[in-house]
């Protein structure tokens, strides 16, 4: 019996290098690109954005081209296989529907290390996605 199955496992991208490290990390523990799946999730647009303004950007533009960066971001032969999607929402929700929609077997999220004010005052992702997770969730901790 092992502790965690790893056929479908869900790491969320967020472009700093504490996740790309937990990608790399998770690809290691796994070993097969083809049971990992990265998900980065955009803000929703808001009506005052100057892009929403001036009709310049939409969701399908933005999500097309982090699309692009993620898929040249992950092109070498060892991310071979690696499903890539972008969501728009929230962060936590996003990420728990993700996990139950593609009934991911596990959750490899890094934890961004922030503590006191600034972890009331912005949240963190990690704590939210470990509450609500339909699975079994692994948080990475920042070594600073």
């Amino acid at each position: 019996m092992t502790l965690f199955t790893t056929d479908r496992v869900l790491v969320p991208v967020d472009f700093s290098e504490v996740s790309f490290e937990a990608l790399d990390q998770a690809l290691a523990f796994v070993g097969d690109a083809t049971h990992l799946h990265v998900l980065h999730i955009l803000p929703e647009l808001s009506a005052g954005d100057p892009g929403v303004t001036w009709s310049t950007v939409d969701n399908a533009t933005r999500k097309q081209e982090v699309m692009k960066a993620l898929e040249q971001r992950f092109s070498g032969d060892a991310y071979s296989g690696l499903h890539i999607d972008v969501s728009i929402g929230n962060p936590s929700s996003e990420i728990i529907d993700y996990a139950t929609t593609h009934q991911a077997s596990l959750i490899v999220i890094p934890s961004h290390g922030r503590t006191g004010i600034s972890r009331f005052l912005i949240g963190s992702v990690a704590e939210r996605v470990v509450r609500l997770s339909p699975c079994p969730v692994l948080v990475l901790r920042r070594n600073d």
